[in-house]
Parts: structure tokens; sequence; C-alpha cells
């Protein structure tokens, strides 16, 4: 991939305090393994595929201590952080820490699966956008709503103009800043990036983004993103 001479430097903000509960294992789960590199170290390898990302910042626990015996924490482009208890306050840690870069970027750190096709159309809202965008998948399942307070379904869910919301995210460093910092400080939920620019009244772009680029959430999910990891590293030989 060749570096676009219009695209400005992107710098990339991963959280990564988190302890992923729900995958029940003995580290928190942006620490697993998949063949020789980690959960963490995948995600942030397929941010530096792209030459226009140029720093990546991690937002870590306080008390992580795995992060420096891995070899991405000798890399001079990565940074880290320490983040807070909410994902917002990992994020804020990282844009604080960013600078006055022009754009930035935010990306799970559970997420190992981006393909390079993806993020270059994401990168792409930088020539024309003011507001930036998200990674998104149309739902294609038919959409349930459950009773309150019971595991019984209420309603069907028109899943018309209905998206998964993935990323990396991207958006103006200053906006994303301004909005986090206000929905933090009135106390709005939020659940992404993109909810704290909606929250402030902005309507960020929905790139779609391949259905691959799964989140591991689950025991379950470890042998998919390997077969997909592979997938990709087929396609980019």
């Amino acid at each position: 991939m060749t570096l676009n001479a219009s695209l400005p430097r992107i710098i990339a903000v991963v959280p990564a305090a988190g302890i992923g509960s729900r995958m029940a294992a003995n580290c928190p789960k942006q620490y697993l393994r998949i063949g020789d590199r980690t959960l963490l170290e995948h995600a942030i390898a397929g941010l530096l595929r792209h030459p226009a990302v140029t720093r990546v910042i991690v937002a870590l626990s306080a008390d992580d201590t795995t992060f420096a015996s891995l070899p991405l924490a000798a890399d001079p482009r990565v940074r880290r952080v320490t983040g807070g208890g909410q994902r917002a306050e990992s994020v804020m840690a990282g844009l604080n820490a960013a600078g006055e870069e022009g754009w930035v970027l935010v990306h799970d750190a559970a997420r190992p699966c981006l393909h390079p096709d993806d993020l270059a159309r994401l990168l792409a809202l930088t020539q024309h956008s003011k507001t930036g965008g998200i990674l998104a998948a149309p739902v294609r399942d038919t959409m349930k709503r459950a009773e309150s307070g019971a595991q019984a379904i209420a309603h069907t869910v028109d899943r018309e103009a209905l998206w998964h919301a993935l990323t990396p995210q991207l958006f103006p460093l200053a906006l994303l800043r301004h909005c986090l910092m206000r929905a933090l400080r009135e106390g709005a939920t939020i659940t992404d990036e993109a909810s704290a620019l909606e929250y402030c009244g902005y309507h960020p772009q929905l790139v779609a983004g391949r259905s691959d680029n799964i989140k591991v959430t689950r025991p379950e999910d470890l042998a998919l993103a390997a077969f997909y990891l592979t997938q990709i590293s087929k396609e980019n030989a």
C-alpha cells in the first residue's frame, strides 16, 4: 500500500484497560493469543499497516503488567497511557495525550481482523468530511425486542436502516475531544465514540465495512478470528 500524499497524518487511540470478564479467561482478553501475537498486537498491527497512521496511543489499566513484556512496547510509534474505569475515560486519556493532530482513529483492542481495504475507505473521509464516521455493517438478521425483564419476544424490530457499529471510528481530534468531554461532564450514556458526537448533535457517516471485522467477546470468537486473520494474511501476502 502506498501513502496517498493527500491524506493527513493520523493518530490512533486503542482503549485496552478492560478485563473482558465474559471471556472467562485467566488474563484480560486483549492479551489472549492468536498464533504468536496477542489480540492487542493484531489490532494495532492492523492500524499501523496503513502508512498514514503514524502513532498509536494505548490506554491501559494502572496495574497492567503484561504490556511491557510485549515486543509492541518497544515500538517507537506506540505510546502507553493510563486509562480509566470506563471506555470513554480511557479514550479521553488517549486524546489528551495526542496533542493537536488533526484526525484520530479509535479502535477496539479486541478487534484483530481489520482489513486494509476497510481502513483505507474509512480514512478517505478525511478528504471531504468535517465530522468523520465509523465502519459499520448493515444488519442482516431478523431483530427481536424482548419484553421488559423477560426472555420473551415483545415484537420484531424493523431492520431497515439498522447497522452494527464497528471500529475503527474516525473523527477530527478536537471535535471528538470536545464532544466526549461534554458527554462525560453531563453524564450521558456513551457506548462508542460516535455516540458522543450524536449526543452533541452531529451525524457521523456510516462506511460499509466487512462483517469479518469481529470483536472477540466470547471464547468461541477466538477460533473464528484466527480463521479470518489467516484469510486476510493470504490476501495480502
